[in-house]
């Protein structure tokens, strides 16, 4: 075929005349092994599920997304404090995140969680308790409370009148 070429490459050249970085020079300027690079910390599963939870209680994400990251009546209480709880079309920030005890063992299957919670002026407290059943080993949502809702306790869970 006569008239063809090869795309070129966006990316840029990172050995030859115009590169003037030093082979072994990361972005930023560090080199590989060096004591100042610290890699980005992961945050707790805890804390994940109290940033999950926030986003479906502030209307940023709908219920249907923690389907599959509750247990029991978990789902239901969502279903039923997201149209509540009116954070004034400010997003939520959460300031703290406890579990009891503030230790987790590796091989825990149940956390009972506090968190702290700002939206704006206000601040709130908000409760959960994430286990781990022994099949598999992800984290699950079992409960969910806010500081101003009352608890709402399952139909089926509740004794004879």
């Amino acid at each position: 075929m006569t008239g063809t070429t090869r795309p070129r490459s966006t990316r840029p050249r990172t050995t030859g005349p115009g590169n003037t970085r030093p082979g072994n020079l990361r972005p930023g300027g560090l080199r590989p092994g060096d004591p100042r690079r610290t890699p980005p910390r992961a945050l707790p599963p805890y804390a994940l599920f109290a940033e999950r939870l926030l986003a479906v209680l502030s209307g940023e994400r709908p219920v249907h997304w923690m389907l599959g990251q509750t247990v029991g009546p978990a789902y239901e209480q969502l279903v039923r404090l997201a149209p509540d709880v009116p954070f004034g079309g400010v997003r939520p920030v959460l300031r703290r995140c406890r579990v009891q005890g503030d230790t987790v063992a590796a091989d825990a299957t149940v956390m009972e969680v506090s968190a702290v919670v700002a939206t704006g002026e206000r601040v709130r407290a908000m409760a959960f308790r994430l286990e781990r059943p022994a099949a598999d080993h992800r984290w699950r949502c079992a409960a969910v409370e806010l500081d101003d809702l009352p608890p709402r306790v399952p139909a089926q869970s509740r004794g004879p009148r």
